[in-house]
């Protein structure tokens, strides 16, 4: 061992004439080939300075794989630090971001970066695959100019299942052929998801007994486009003289009726009493999200401890006649 002032350095060499192992299949050599020039791996501070571990690795005769550089405990191959840092710092990252869990670490964040890599490959690997019956797909803005990634949780374990890099029917066709697989496809009972065509094809095609469930946001959402589509049409029908009455009522007609007061209120029921598109519009649009959720809840196969996460769902088949209805007849 070795101290200076900015690092403490350990010097390690082979015992004796312990058998080494290969660095590819793990299998104990007799032989060793040569010896590789030394290499430096960063270690966990010790004494609140950068320790430093040195060696010179071997490559031995593997009578399974051939000549290869042998393994080391300390270190996963072609890693700058040692494991137990490697550790620290993927647990660090998922509370600080990558610069500072860096400057934490006296690292290059492209380092942190490579860290987090192989320790989210590792627990791709090594994570339990239980059956999965419940899913839920949406997709999060990554950054400005319309950049999406698409994520699919198990809403059962409450656990995320898969990333993809865009909302496109390509980028998602991945999850279903690769992740799930043909086999695992067929235990889905329901999928969650918004309006987005490319998701619900998706799973029509590669899991077609699942129950597609379109969440309470975006059909609230589409009704509410509707009734004001209907009060848009109806303002280029109307008369000045009744465009008077008629003005300043978007978002009296998108309000909440309990969050209305009491000259809303009154307003309101002047004027549907005399604009019979907007009435059948505005009851459709007030009524259908609980008629279709209390729905959802009779018809649907989801055991009690899942009622939480379906229930702002909404079932897919009630699409067309939101976009029928709401509207209504000129």
């Amino acid at each position: 061992m070795e101290e200076a002032d900015d690092c403490m350095r350990v010097y390690i060499d082979r015992l004796g004439s312990r058998l080494l192992r290969c660095g590819v299949c793990g299998k104990r050599c007799r032989e060793v080939h040569d010896i590789r020039k030394q290499r430096e791996w960063r270690d966990l501070s010790m004494r609140k300075l950068p320790l430093k571990l040195l060696y010179r690795p071997r490559r031995v005769e593997c009578p399974r794989c051939g000549v290869r550089v042998e393994d080391f405990p300390w270190a996963e191959p072609w890693a700058r630090v040692t494991t137990a840092l490697s550790n620290a710092v993927a647990v660090l990252a998922r509370e600080l971001s990558w610069q500072g869990t860096a400057r934490q670490y006296g690292l290059n964040w492209k380092s942190v970066a490579t860290i987090v890599k192989r320790a989210v490959q590792y627990g791709l690997r090594h994570r339990k695959r239980p059956p999965v019956h419940v899913i839920g797909i949406d997709e999060v803005s990554r950054r400005k100019g319309q950049v999406y990634l698409t994520v699919v949780y198990d809403l059962e374990r409450r656990v995320l299942l898969w990333v993809g890099d865009d909302r496109t029917e390509e980028a998602v066709r991945p999850f279903f052929t690769k992740e799930m697989g043909p086999r695992r496809c067929q235990t889905l009972q329901v999928v969650c998801m918004d309006m987005w065509a490319a998701y619900a094809k998706l799973v029509r095609e590669h899991a077609p007994n699942a129950q597609i469930l379109f969440d309470r946001f975006h059909i609230v959402k589409h009704l509410n486009e509707s009734v004001d589509a209907v009060r848009r049409d109806l303002w280029r029908r109307l008369t000045s003289k009744e465009r008077t009455t008629f003005k300043g009522t978007r978002w009296l007609l998108l309000k909440n009726p309990w969050n209305l007061n009491h000259g809303q209120k009154e307003r309101l029921s002047t004027l549907v009493q005399w604009n019979t598109p907007l009435v059948r519009a505005l009851v459709f649009e007030r009524s259908l999200p609980t008629v279709l959720v209390l729905q959802a809840a009779l018809a649907s196969p989801a055991t009690p401890d899942q009622v939480d996460p379906l229930g702002d769902a909404i079932e897919a088949g009630s699409v067309q006649e939101i976009r029928t209805h709401a509207a209504g007849p000129p």
